[in-house]
């Protein structure tokens, strides 16, 4: 048996299919993956990611020790309810996790991913006592992600009117918080939509209201097409501690500025820059039959020297799609080995849908 989100019943009795993610048992869907993944693109549906690590920060020099630790710099966060995605990084450059962070009354709340809880935690618990902070893990709360076109619309008909209006005016990278409630607005899907951190007591009771109001529970199945189609990484497929974000597409989340901010990681990706980077993530999009996976080998120019990192079947296009990690230089065209045979793939920018619309 593996962890379990307070949502776990809750998930045998809509029908759900169980499975072992990282260790935790988790929905893979609720009848049909594919289904569920187009109901997320034309209408909403609600995810129970419990299973992410959330901490709270808080202490005396709290904003110092996150400059130090976090790629982005906290310092923008200049009121409540403001957020940014973040990196943290060990002191090879590599990627230890990324994190989405946010301002709150007391300090500032990271929400970071479940794999890596426990060495997140440790990393922060490491540097805090300097800055007189304190890590604590909130695993009394639970998480949802309501994610679609008409996430807000159906969320607004079961929540106060308060929440509502906070629900509306909420800006991508934004947060508010209600009482015991923080909602925010990241999204891992390509779509709108709005995030719900309440206290795990409540979490069952909510999640009724939110399958009446007709937001249909989407297993992790989809969640994984979904984030494909929008390009987002995969923390343990697409990154790791051995990737530096320079080669992941995660340079946009660090802040160099001011110089004089020494963030754990600075010195080794600025390094990387100066001397080059060789490798970038690109997208990938097979137009035969087939189905792409990670760890397929890449060939450019007759030369096997890329590889896939995550890969599916995606229901938007129709069409097996990847991201891939290559050489910087290569161009429109590669080759995928499928047991054993080449079979010819475009390269594309690694986004290929995004709010409904495919890009490619």
């Amino acid at each position: 048996m593996g962890l379990r989100t307070p949502l776990y019943d809750m998930h045998l009795a809509l029908g759900a299919k169980m499975v072992d993610f990282n260790g935790w048992d988790m929905p893979l869907h609720y009848g049909s993956q594919v289904e569920e993944h187009h109901h997320v693109r034309k209408e909403c549906g609600v995810f129970d990611i419990s299973h992410m690590s959330i901490f709270d920060i808080q202490g005396a020099h709290v904003k110092e020790f996150l400059q130090l630790v976090l790629s982005n710099d906290v310092a923008l966060l200049d009121a409540v309810g403001h957020a940014q995605h973040s990196l943290l990084l060990n002191e090879q450059g590599g990627i230890i996790d990324d994190v989405m962070v946010f301002r709150t009354e007391t300090g500032y709340r990271i929400v970071s991913n479940a794999v890596t809880r426990e060495r997140v935690q440790g990393w922060l618990e490491q540097h805090a006592p300097v800055f007189d902070s304190v890590i604590t893990w909130r695993h009394d709360l639970c998480l949802f992600s309501i994610q679609g076109p008409l996430a807000r619309e159906r969320l607004a008909s079961i929540v106060s009117s308060t929440r509502a209006k906070l629900i509306e005016q909420l800006q991508h990278h934004e947060a508010a918080v209600d009482r015991d409630w923080l909602i925010s607005c990241s999204g891992y899907t390509g779509e709108d939509g709005i995030e719900i951190m309440l206290p795990a007591a409540q979490a069952i009771d909510f999640l009724n209201e939110l399958v009446g109001a007709g937001i249909s529970p989407i297993g992790i199945g989809a969640r994984d097409t979904l984030r494909l189609e929008a390009g987002f990484n995969l923390y343990g497929l697409d990154t790791n501690e051995a990737v530096s974000p320079l080669a992941a597409n995660m340079d946009g989340l660090i802040c160099w500025q001011p110089e004089t901010r020494n963030f754990i990681g600075r010195s080794a990706v600025q390094t990387q820059s100066t001397q080059g980077v060789t490798e970038k993530l690109v997208g990938l999009v097979l137009e035969e039959r087939g189905v792409l996976r990670a760890g397929q080998p890449v060939r450019i120019d007759n030369q096997t020297n890329g590889v896939i990192t995550s890969g599916s079947f995606s229901p938007t296009l129709g069409k097996a799609i990847a991201l891939a990690r290559v050489p910087v230089n290569t161009a429109e065209r590669a080759e995928v080995e499928i047991r054993r045979k080449w079979f010819p793939v475009r390269v594309v920018k690694p986004r290929f849908v995004s709010r409904g619309k495919i890009l490619i």
